[in-house]
């Protein structure tokens, strides 16, 4: 049975016509008990990164800035989150949440964080709402202390996950797959190891034709022993950042696709949200729920 991790820190206050959905953390955690798909006993807190884990991702300099509130105005306009002590404890509990995660899914197959997914966090600097890179510091945390031989980082949000692929671009045990939509934020793309750019307007039946024939291969190529999925739900046809067309049954086939393959090959995953900017609230929070649901039917 997944574990999921979650915290009172997730959430954080916000100007009221902000654009990053910051209630989406704690109704999904509500939705998933109101519909069944978890209890109570299935959350825990997973704490705070300790700074030696961020400190193997990112550089002191960076770090520094952000713990002690002194991020220049420009920086705190790339971010688009006003810094303050809670978005410091925000960011150092979502990273804890994904190496949990990982920790879980070494002994359970799978661990779900509800939050994480931070993918635009560079190693010297934060970027498009994400402050420190959760993934790339949990991979790192595996790396350091042995409990994985070869990472694969698969990143679905419809954004590039441009900070990840910089971050790990000379760590060959660490393989970053993006696949998201071309013409889209951000505008200066890294390279990942592996890109796969989308043309605006992809649907559900080109998409997961796509991910199918790329994915497979491209574990049996890499052959980790490890996976990060990164499932951003902006890939909907609602969001309004996306420029993709997905409905909530092809994020859902998605998220099948992605981790159904993880239980076929004995693969131990650990699942980070990742972005969603739907005009209804209710359309991401659904759709980040149904990712949860499926961790659920496969490791039941």
């Amino acid at each position: 049975m997944p574990c999921l991790a979650t915290s009172d820190h997730y959430t954080l206050d916000l100007p009221a016509d902000h654009r990053f959905p910051i209630a989406k953390y704690a109704l999904i955690r509500e939705q998933l008990m109101w519909q069944g798909i978890a209890a109570p006993e299935d959350f825990y807190e997973p704490g705070l990164c300790a700074e030696e884990d961020v400190l193997r991702v990112h550089t002191a300099e960076y770090w520094h800035k952000v713990r002690d509130l002194q991020l220049s105005a420009r920086e705190v306009r790339n971010l688009g989150l006003p810094q303050s002590p809670q978005l410091v404890r925000r960011s150092l509990s979502s990273s804890a949440g994904t190496l949990q995660s990982a920790l879980r899914a070494l002994r359970d197959g799978v661990g779900l964080n509800l939050a994480g997914g931070t993918h635009h966090a560079f190693a010297d600097r934060g970027e498009g709402f994400c402050v420190l890179n959760d993934q790339a510091i949990a991979a790192a945390h595996l790396l350091a202390h042995g409990l994985a031989r070869q990472i694969l980082i698969v990143d679905l949000d419809v954004h590039q996950g441009d900070g990840t692929a910089s971050i790990f671009r000379d760590e060959p045990r660490v393989f970053t797959f993006s696949m998201h939509a071309g013409a889209n934020y951000p505008l200066r793309k890294e390279q990942s190891d592996l890109d796969v750019a989308l043309a605006l307007g992809t649907g559900d039946v080109e998409y997961l034709k796509l991910l199918s024939a790329t994915l497979d291969p491209l574990v049996k190529r890499v052959q980790p022993d490890f996976i990060f999925y990164q499932a951003g739900v902006d890939v909907l046809a609602t969001d309004k950042l996306g420029k993709l067309a997905l409905t909530a049954a092809g994020s859902r086939q998605r998220d099948e696709l992605v981790l159904g393959l993880c239980r076929a090959r004995g693969l131990p995953v650990a699942v980070s949200m990742g972005g969603g900017y739907s005009e209804r609230l209710a359309d991401i929070v659904d759709a980040h729920c149904n990712t949860f649901r499926v961790a659920f039917e496969l490791w039941p």
